[in-house]
């Protein structure tokens, strides 16, 4: 006899209905510890092919491999028991066809539990996540500044400013009508976002976009201050993490040289303590 598995995290649809309402809260994740973090407090996990400049020091997201991202995004899931996961498809898993885009997204969906897959693109990709969509796997997708796309962008520049509006609006409704749940608005002009969020049908997470988009996605590693050198404008540091970890790193490695550390408390004597009586 078989039993349903009771629900205990958002899904594609639950995420739908939150158009117009509370905003909802994402932020990337790539390791099981940063994703424990985020659960309690986030509706949606994205784990975003930015791991490939995050963590493995790439300069653009081009490298990044579906191997890579299905190893990450197992690592996320093992964090995650509240918020819903989403893994992003990277640079040549899903262009050729959707043929090649259903293929990919079922392993990625099969390998690793997301609860989504995002792509990147408006209009050129609407018959794609139509067909997805069609064949059971969930859509998030991906409009303005699109990283997957840099060379042909010429740079991580604001998109849909002047005569762009007009096609930004024209993928944002495109995505929308092929059946996507939601949308992602990088690196766009505020007035514009709130168009596209008044007039799609699906929530709008905005990343660089306006505060008036359903929803909000940041990468956590900006948020927290783990870079130093380069802070996106759209970013908000809520913590120094990246400041305090190189102080701690060279206090550490004073001490190390000054054989402060380790100190007694840190080292082990010759022999074992002893037990108390009757103990």
């Amino acid at each position: 006899m078989s039993a349903t598995a009771k629900k205990t995290v958002p899904m594609p649809d639950d995420i739908r209905a939150m158009k117009g309402g509370t905003p909802i809260v994402s932020l990337t994740a790539y390791t099981t510890p940063m994703a424990r973090m985020m659960d309690a407090h986030c509706d949606f996990v994205l784990v975003g092919d930015s791991v490939g400049m995050v963590l493995h020091g790439m300069t653009s997201t081009l490298g990044v491999t579906m191997d890579m991202m299905i190893l990450h995004a197992r690592a996320v899931a093992r964090g995650l028991s509240r918020a819903m996961m989403v893994v992003d498809m990277p640079f040549g898993s899903y262009e050729e066809s959707p043929a090649q885009a259903f293929r990919n997204a079922a392993l990625m969906m099969r390998e690793t539990g997301a609860g989504a897959v995002k792509l990147e693109g408006g209009q050129h990709m609407a018959e794609t996540i139509a067909f997805l969509v069609a064949r059971g796997v969930p859509v998030m997708a991906h409009v303005g500044l699109t990283p997957q796309s840099i060379n042909t962008l010429g740079g991580y520049k604001v998109q849909g400013r002047d005569d762009q509006a007009e096609a930004l609006m024209a993928d944002a409704r495109a995505v929308d009508a092929a059946g996507a749940f939601a949308v992602v608005l990088e690196k766009v002009p505020a007035a514009l976002a709130d168009r596209v969020t008044d007039e799609v049908s699906i929530p709008t997470i905005g990343i660089g976009a306006s505060a008036g988009c359903d929803g909000q996605v940041l990468v956590v590693d900006d948020m927290l201050g783990l870079f130093t050198a380069f802070k996106p404008k759209f970013v908000k540091r809520y913590a120094t993490l990246g400041e305090d970890g190189e102080a701690a790193i060279a206090a550490y490695a004073a001490e190390v040289r000054a054989r402060s550390f380790p100190g007694e408390e840190h080292t082990f004597g010759a022999d074992a303590p002893k037990k108390a009586p009757g103990k």
